[in-house]
């Protein structure tokens, strides 16, 4: 009998998608630009992915909204941010090329309890060739991301890449959806403006903080933990991973849903972790917790200007001739209903352990490394 193709070939939102399954999880990847645009538990009776869709959002609100590269968690590389004005006549979109082109697939095979599909793309205007490998293993609520950065041409350059993991409502809401990161060394994003059409600017402009109390414009500390109740607000800040840690990592807790979506990555790849809460008065909120090699989405020439940040770099190098290489984990599972803010995840020996401030403790198994070269 004829075997179905693993993974199986599909669509989202009226685009091409792959999707990446097993017992626990399945997750829906975009052909188009690579974004994982739709994630579930299969046990899951609501079938609630926490990524951000901004079709359906659209939809909801009695709009419309093309199916692009920017939905759910999609790659920024080479480019965080808007590209500098000589950068855009020359073709490059806001946030790279990356997420916008084709990608084309390598490989695609289960191998025991693994099921892998390995995509390879051709950036073409920064001469740069993106290769990016997906795997899930049975019986595990994890998806493993390889991925590899090659420069065509014969010089050093400096680089951006950002994941970009987005999440969105219904999943995201005020009160119930608390987001940490393995950081205390923040700033408010510097800005001029107010802000978005129904979500105005809170944080004061340019000031550094403990992560999560961030000062308000009115110089009072506010817990960027949650999104706000009465909410129409647009947040910017960065946060510094901790220094001495090995892998940095961010775990967003649904209390009310008793949901749990975190990454896990090498702090030496993404030193930088970018909060962008975005709360009009809708209530169809978006919130980027964007591991990076920098604290902002901006030109490479202001990130590379900065010259560091906290005593961390703001911008990656890729070599001439070479390749440069990045590795991450994203979980997703159930939490016990008395589960809260998370306050540490580990990952050693085949397992990832996320404890609450109540000292209560989650244990996902989790076979594969996050290794140095895909």
């Amino acid at each position: 009998m004829a075997q179905a193709p693993i993974p199986e070939k599909g669509a989202f939102e009226g685009q091409p998608a792959f999707i990446l399954a097993n017992d626990k999880l399945s997750l829906s990847i975009w052909e188009r630009g690579g974004a994982m645009v739709h994630l579930v538990l299969k046990d899951d009776p609501e079938q609630l992915s926490p990524l951000w869709n901004p079709v359906r959002l659209a939809r909801e609100l009695g709009q419309t909204r093309e199916a692009a590269g920017s939905a759910g968690h999609f790659v920024c590389v080479d480019g965080f941010g808007q590209p500098s004005p000589e950068e855009r006549a020359a073709g490059i979109p806001m946030h790279g090329e990356a997420h916008v082109v084709k990608w084309e697939v390598a490989k695609a095979a289960k191998t025991g309890a693994a099921t892998e599909i390995a995509f390879r793309a051709r950036l073409p205007i920064v001469q740069e060739i993106f290769s990016r490998t997906f795997r899930i293993v049975d019986g595990e609520n994890v998806v493993y991301m390889d991925s590899t950065l090659e420069n065509e041409l014969g010089v050093d350059r400096p680089v951006a890449w950002a994941e970009h993991t987005t999440i969105g409502s219904p999943f995201l809401a005020s009160g119930v959806a608390l987001s940490s990161v393995s950081g205390t060394r923040a700033q408010n994003r510097p800005y001029q403006g107010t802000g978005n059409p129904g979500a105005e600017r809170r944080l004061a402009s340019g000031k550094d903080f403990t992560w999560p109390m961030a000062l308000r414009i009115d110089g009072k500390p506010t817990d960027l933990t949650a999104p706000p109740e009465g909410a129409h607000f647009l947040d910017h800040a960065t946060v510094l991973v901790d220094p001495a840690l090995k892998y940095g990592w961010v775990a967003t807790v649904q209390t009310a849903r008793h949901l749990i979506l975190g990454y896990v990555f090498r702090r030496t790849d993404y030193p930088w972790v970018q909060n962008w809460g975005n709360y009009p008065a809708s209530g169809k909120f978006s919130r980027g917790l964007e591991f990076a090699t920098q604290p902002y989405d901006e030109p490479r020439s202001e990130a590379i200007a900065k010259n560091g940040m906290f005593g961390a770099s703001t911008f990656r190098w890729l070599p001439a001739k070479s390749a440069i290489h990045s590795s991450f984990l994203m979980f997703y599972a159930h939490t016990p209903s008395d589960f809260g803010k998370v306050e540490n995840v580990r990952f050693e020996n085949g397992v990832i352990s996320i404890e609450d401030g109540a000292k209560h403790k989650i244990v996902l198994r989790a076979s594969l490394p996050l290794s140095s070269q895909p």
